[in-house]
């Protein structure tokens, strides 16, 4: 596994040398559910304008939402501005290096306290991303893909593969997570060109259907209130800074720019403004007429 992945890691910015730990964390929340092709762009433009906790502590949240862009779930942006605050303030713009300390901050989780504490501090941590919850299926467990939530018998086995040597642990997570990222891909792996192929349980099984597949529900977009809340957020994004949107302008920009009346949901494009507010997305002026972005 590790030879495979010293031949064929990426060259990915955040995995160079000099990389700060608050770079491992930033690459951390953006890459949740967000393709590497689009975070690549994102977090370099992301680095160059707030290189620290504390540069970022400071922007305007309406900053960081036009930067976030369209990396997918805009309040990742503003947990990550809180978590930045707490950082610089609390723990004198150091990201910690424990496992604890990391889940103690604002919009980190377990898997990203793990990720970080692995990758920025170089500690013995048990990563289970998607990718490595499928390589370690297939393998040890012949399962096509791993269970809709991970349990805890799966994270003490993941454990107990995981090599004793700190440094080792290191490369062997991020390795596996390589590997399910180019290699053994949920739609279409390529066996052929995996070193762990004639070990691997799945393959000797006959590469069997995903056992889980009536648990899983596909997450549709078009059509969707989180879709009329991009379109919404995509509006504000694009108006001069600080510049205010009526209220009528952001129930047309939700709906695609008809008649939200014309809707098969005349309601939606208001339910998903409000939801917008209620996450501190959008903020409303005293009259209630006009909104802008925090």
């Amino acid at each position: 596994m590790l030879e495979w992945y010293a031949a064929n890691a990426r060259d990915l910015p955040w995995r160079r040398p000099g990389t700060s730990p608050w770079g491992v964390l930033v690459t951390e929340i953006m890459l949740q559910q967000t393709p590497v092709v689009r975070v690549r762009p994102a977090w370099e433009a992301w680095m160059e304008r707030w290189p620290t906790p504390a540069d970022l502590a400071a922007a305007a949240p309406s900053d960081v939402l036009r930067a976030w862009d369209r990396l997918g779930y805009p309040r990742r942006a503003l947990r990550l501005q809180e978590c930045a605050r707490v950082i610089a303030t609390d723990h004198g713009g150091r990201v910690p290096d424990t496992e604890d300390e990391l889940l103690a901050l604002p919009g980190v989780g377990a898997y990203t306290a793990a990720a970080v504490a692995a990758f920025a501090h170089g500690r013995r941590a048990v990563v289970l991303d998607t990718n490595v919850r499928r390589v370690l299926g297939r393998v040890m467990d012949g399962r096509a893909l791993p269970a809709p939530s991970l349990g805890r018998p799966e994270r003490a086995r993941a454990a107990g593969h995981l090599p004793a040597d700190a440094e080792r642990s290191v490369r062997w997570n991020v390795g596996v997570m390589e590997l399910g990222a180019l290699v053994c891909t949920a739609r279409a792996p390529r066996c052929e060109a995996c070193p762990l192929a004639e070990r691997c349980a799945w393959v000797a099984a006959g590469r069997p259907a995903d056992e889980h597949v009536h648990r899983r529900r596909a997450q549709a977009w078009h059509g969707t209130d989180r879709q009329v809340r991009g379109r919404i957020m995509a509006h504000l994004r694009a108006l001069p800074d600080e510049a205010p949107a009526g209220r009528d302008e952001l129930l047309a920009a939700g709906a695609g720019g008809a008649d939200p009346a014309a809707l098969a949901d005349p309601g939606q494009p208001a339910r998903a403004l409000a939801s917008l507010l209620e996450d501190g997305l959008v903020v409303a002026a005293p009259d209630g007429a006009a909104y802008r972005l925090p």
